[in-house]
């Protein structure tokens, strides 16, 4: 069996190889949720090619959503997907009680999983991080994704805290690696259980990330270009580098332009020249500069 078919039949066997898409959330002009642009973005990202999506990562600006907001959210995207693709809620924050609390009271129907970002602002010391991620997995229903994303948060979860979490329990079946220490992620793959996995958090490394072992990613840019990302990881998982650095140089500019002014402004600025959502953020983000939204724009008008 060739590595094209063995890839594909890791994709069809886990939903969390191949490829994730961090759902940015639609918002209309007075900053409610856009539903009808909402199920305009699941399709066109589901019809891209993609393995699974997350609802309501950082992505998703969860920060600023109501609890109220964000069960409905989660309700009506489980609603749409309809079981087509693989979903993931993303429930996290500083506060391990009420990240428990939101676990525990989650309607899981339609949901395969929980990715949960390291907790944010506080800085606890690696033991206070395992300890977090113990009473989420003691008390989840659903299969947890750890979220390392050390330029948000403020602090690094370590290749040791993630390798024990990952022997210790479970139902901690991989990681979301953000830190763009390729030492640490080495490390990790090095020491991990086989069964774990190791998911990309970064679109620019997404290549060299799978070339260490890794499954895959959970991308921002593949919002704009699902089909693109989806190709490209699927070559990579295939082992076939070369055709993927195609697409990864073709990706670059577009990848940068993502970021540059943060995100999920800068891939709202695509989604909207694509007719797919408004580029509304919610304070205090805001959209991205006249000139950044042109060099978008001209950007995205290459994909397209």
């Amino acid at each position: 069996m060739n590595n094209y078919y063995i890839s594909t039949f890791k994709i069809r066997m886990n939903k969390f190889y191949g490829t994730g898409v961090a759902m940015v959330t639609p918002f209309q002009a007075d900053g409610q949720v856009d539903y009808d642009a909402l199920a305009k973005l699941i399709n066109y990202l589901i019809d891209g090619g993609l393995e699974y999506l997350v609802s309501l990562g950082t992505t998703g600006e969860s920060a600023t959503l109501s609890s109220e907001e964000r069960k409905k959210v989660w309700a009506f995207t489980a609603k749409t997907v309809n079981g087509r693709v693989g979903l993931v809620a993303g429930i996290g924050g500083n506060n391990t009680f009420e990240v428990v609390e939101q676990i525990k009271q989650f309607d899981t129907k339609g949901y395969d999983a929980i990715l949960s970002a390291s907790p944010n602002y506080n800085k606890p010391t690696q033991e206070g991080i395992y300890q977090h991620y113990k009473a989420i997995a003691e008390n989840s229903p659903l299969p947890v994704i750890l979220y390392n994303v050390p330029s948000r948060t403020g602090s690094n979860v370590s290749a040791e805290t993630t390798v024990r979490l990952a022997r210790d329990f479970k139902n901690i079946i991989g990681i979301k690696e953000a830190s763009g220490n390729f030492d640490q992620i080495n490390q990790i793959m090095r020491d991990k259980p086989e069964s774990f996995l190791v998911i990309s958090g970064d679109d620019p490394v997404t290549l060299p990330m799978i070339a260490l072992g890794g499954v895959g990613v959970i991308s921002v840019t593949g919002n704009a270009l699902p089909r693109q990302t989806s190709d490209m990881v699927r070559l990579c998982l295939a082992g076939d580098f070369k055709a993927a650095q195609k697409t990864h140089s073709q990706l670059i500019d577009f990848t940068r332009l993502m970021f540059v002014e943060g995100s999920p402004a800068g891939v709202k600025t695509a989604v909207k020249q694509l007719g797919i959502c408004g580029d509304t953020v919610r304070l205090p983000l805001v959209q991205v500069s006249e000139a950044t939204a042109t060099k978008i724009i001209q950007e995205t008008k290459k994909f397209a």
